[in-house]
């Protein structure tokens, strides 16, 4: 099958879609489409062979009950920039090829990420890897701001002062935060990218890679309308629940009592909510 052509995902190619206050992502290539994901599950070799709705109905099913293989034929290559803790979160993701930015070769560039007040928030009582959704006073987002300004001067100057003295730049960067943007080329194939997604769009994900997360949700979705319908249907809009809980809806549409305590019971009905 000759190579697919997207007129959606052309008119995007090598446009940044900013992200955060100097971030961005950029869809630098792309193999594939859901006709790739329709060709590949069939083993066909002539395309238009099954309609619209049919096509649709299998990418459906496909990803509904798990057959991933087709989806793994369709490929992205994106270039991202972002901050160095994101670029930590996101490298977890171990299906994925990166090239990064490297900061022995290149002097790396004056900008840090600075949260919008809004998203300055307190330590969640609840979730030990989170924050609350309540933003804090404007008087403390600024003293927050601040001191995470001043360090992250105080954090580049000594480094150009250290380049200044003639001083290697893979040591010169050692004392450079966290906050600092980085940049890569960043490739995955649209099953393993779909399962990134579902993880770093949920709600318990922290709100600077889920902003990249929706970027990147909305390219594909140009580049594959139909496999991103599905999984949003089916993977990133479903909840998925265990044999005890599936025991206690059943007791609970009978009009018994709900069998499920303590913690199983607290993880059920946030399941529920």
């Amino acid at each position: 099958m000759a190579h697919c052509i997207v007129a959606a995902a052309e008119e995007i190619l090598d446009k940044e879609f900013p992200v955060l206050d100097h971030g961005f992502v950029r869809l630098v290539d792309y193999l594939g489409s859901d006709e790739r994901i329709v060709q590949s599950a069939r083993v066909s070799y002539g395309s238009g062979t099954k309609t619209y709705r049919q096509d649709k109905g299998l990418i459906s099913y496909l990803l509904r009950n798990d057959h991933t293989s087709p989806f793994e034929q369709v490929n992205f290559t994106f270039h991202v920039k972002m901050p160095i803790f994101v670029a930590r979160q996101w490298i977890r993701h171990r299906t994925g090829r990166v090239n990064e930015i490297s900061g022995r070769y290149s002097v790396m560039s004056d900008e840090c990420y600075l949260p919008d007040k809004e998203h300055i928030n307190f330590q969640s009582e609840d979730n030990k890897q989170g924050r609350t959704d309540e933003a804090v006073s404007d008087a403390l987002a600024a003293e927050v701001l601040a001191l995470l300004s001043e360090d992250q001067k105080r954090s580049y100057e000594t480094y150009q002062k250290l380049l200044d003295l003639g001083i290697a730049r893979e040591l010169a960067r050692v004392d450079l935060p966290l906050s600092l943007y980085t940049e890569w080329y960043w490739q995955m194939d649209l099953h393993n990218l779909f399962h990134f997604l579902q993880l770093r769009l949920d709600s318990h994900a922290q709100y600077e890679i889920r902003v990249y997360a929706q970027t990147i949700l909305d390219m594909v979705r140009l580049v594959c309308p139909m496999a991103t319908e599905a999984f949003e249907e089916h993977k990133l809009g479903a909840k998925t629940f265990s044999q005890s809980e599936l025991d206690a809806m059943k007791s609970m549409l009978k009009g018994e009592d709900n069998p499920l305590k303590g913690r199983a019971l607290e993880l059920f009905e946030q399941k529920l909510s």
